[in-house]
């Protein structure tokens, strides 16, 4: 916290909340960006290497399950040092690591880089939600971060629609090169404009110690949602790992048009449906304090249901149209998700809060990926992406039995002070 005290932001204009989401919206689109590119060249890198599908499905393990204890590190940080530094110094590493991989001469190599990419990476999402919150008031909260989050759906089906373009045409390597330029290019605007803002305290952490960690764990809402996000997170990666590979397997397109129907519908339902999210949940919010959980758990129950047609449908519009509406329904979630955890964890614990919830739901999404290949083994893919919808049941049920706690918890961290 000295750190903090000890270097002062500078006065902001009155818009710098707004222009902050601006700045950070490019760096999430890239921090969802370049991990987007490996998923949706595999179908190259499998031939190239000879690589068999629990390999690839590593890839995207190990990515996750790296980003998981990471997150959790530097979600402490957040609440410790400068947040405007760790988001920096972590664009900066990941954009060099994305660079470095077309450097790869084996599955080695490969899981290596992808693994510094998901240790630069997880720098980003708990300090900046938490810096977002520090610079904008309850009543916008949702809006302000649903916002930002767009970029994530942004990131990954831009990401992955021009990894896959480029890659028909120049091979793999091309894309990790020309993200990384671009990382790279926006560090130096962030050295010119990104700012601080004080860290707010709540009259609800009087009485509970100062340690971050030691906050989180003792609000019940808030272990509730790391739980919640593993489930939710676990489910959406199992869906969005595979389902280029799957469309691209299963009815012959190239690796352009796989990711458009396998990943670009998933991120444009996304894209659309999350600030819908962030407005329902600043709506709801303002009649009960559980408004915004109820939002998590609207979005859930239509992310489970309108994935069920999966395991029939046939045709490439057939899958997108699916993965289109399951995903407006995980946007909806995901529109408020991270004020959610704010409106029940005071701020100078809410970096660690999302960094412990990243970790929960990181750790699901490592799960996934390999959970599906092996009932795919059995049951066919479009079976095992199917059966993802019950991990959205179980955190909508986790959600409704917590409800009275939350409520308290809300209450009690509703009045923010200087």
């Amino acid at each position: 916290m000295s750190s903090l005290a000890a270097d002062p932001p500078r006065p902001a204009h009155p818009r710098y909340p707004w222009a902050l989401v601006a700045l950070l919206w490019m760096v999430a689109f890239l921090n969802s960006a370049d991990r987007s590119i490996l998923p949706a060249v595999l179908p190259q890198l499998r031939t190239e290497f000879g690589l068999t599908p629990t390999q690839l499905a590593l890839f995207g393990s190990v990515f996750f399950w790296i980003y998981a204890v990471a997150a959790f590190f530097f979600g402490r940080a957040g609440d410790s040092a400068r947040r405007s530094r760790v988001i920096l110094y972590g664009l900066i590493f990941w954009s060099i690591a994305t660079g470095l991989t077309p450097l790869s001469t084996g599955f080695v190599m490969l899981l290596a880089f992808r693994g510094l990419v998901a240790l630069g990476e997880a720098s980003y999402y708990p300090t900046a939600t938490a810096l977002i919150g520090d610079w904008h008031r309850p009543e916008m909260r949702s809006r302000a971060l649903s916002l930002h989050q767009t970029a994530v759906f942004a990131g990954a089906g831009l990401g992955a629609l021009f990894a896959g373009m480029i890659a028909d045409r120049v091979g793999w390597h091309a894309p990790f090169v020309l993200f990384a330029v671009i990382g790279l290019a926006h560090a130096f605007v962030l050295v010119r404009f990104l700012r601080d803002a004080p860290i707010r305290r709540t009259a609800a952490v009087a009485g509970k110690g100062r340690e971050p960690i030691g906050i989180v764990l003792r609000t019940p809402p808030a272990v509730m949602l790391c739980a919640v996000f593993f489930l939710g997170t676990g489910a959406s990666t199992g869906l969005t790992f595979w389902a280029p590979t799957y469309v691209h397997d299963a009815l012959g397109l190239d690796l352009g048009s796989s990711a458009l129907w396998g990943s670009a519908t998933i991120n444009l339902a996304g894209f659309l449906s999350v600030p819908l999210g962030g407005l329902l949940a600043d709506t709801l919010a303002r009649r009960t304090p559980v408004g915004r959980f109820y939002t998590l758990a609207i979005g859930l129950s239509a992310a489970a249901i309108l994935l069920l047609p999966l395991a029939w449908v046939t045709t490439a519009i057939g899958v997108g149209v699916v993965l289109l509406a399951t995903s407006i329904g995980k946007g909806l979630f995901d529109g408020c998700i991270y004020a959610s955890m704010h409106d029940v964890v005071p701020p100078q614990a809410r970096a660690t809060a999302v960094g412990m919830m990243t970790l929960c739901g990181f750790i699901g999404a490592g799960i996934t990926p390999i959970a599906v290949a092996a009932a795919a083994e059995r049951f066919g893919m479009a079976a095992g992406m199917t059966s993802l919808a019950a991990l959205y049941v179980v955190a909508v049920v986790l959600i409704l039995l917590m409800r009275n706690s939350i409520r308290r918890a809300a209450l009690a961290n509703a009045h923010e002070v200087a």
